[in-house]
């Protein structure tokens, strides 16, 4: 039997109360860069996912890699959290936020 560890990203934010939580508002699904992926998966995940043609996907890679992070998709908080748990099932390190 093989376990995998869940990878958790440095930072997460959360908020203090219930109240702050809007699922109306519109909320971003943030990729952050790990030393385990490599960038020709992260482009294939986003194309499998999302439907990102490969330029989109790519471009979205270099951001993920060069800056630390990408939004990746912008929703309802529900769509948001199923496409982080979606790139969690695909090993990418994914957190929901509010979008500004």
């Amino acid at each position: 039997m093989i376990l995998s560890e869940t990878l958790v990203p440095e930072r997460v934010i959360v908020p203090d109360n219930i109240e702050e939580i809007d699922p109306a508002l519109p909320w971003n699904c943030v990729v952050w860069n790990d030393p385990i992926n490599l960038m020709v998966y992260v482009t294939y995940v986003f194309q499998k996912v999302f439907g990102y043609s490969k330029p989109k996907a790519t471009k979205l890679m270099l951001q993920v890699h060069n800056e630390g992070r990408a939004i990746v998709t912008t929703g309802p908080l529900e769509k948001a959290e199923l496409d982080a748990a979606a790139m969690h099932r695909h090993g990418l390190w994914a957190t929901v936020e509010k979008a500004s």
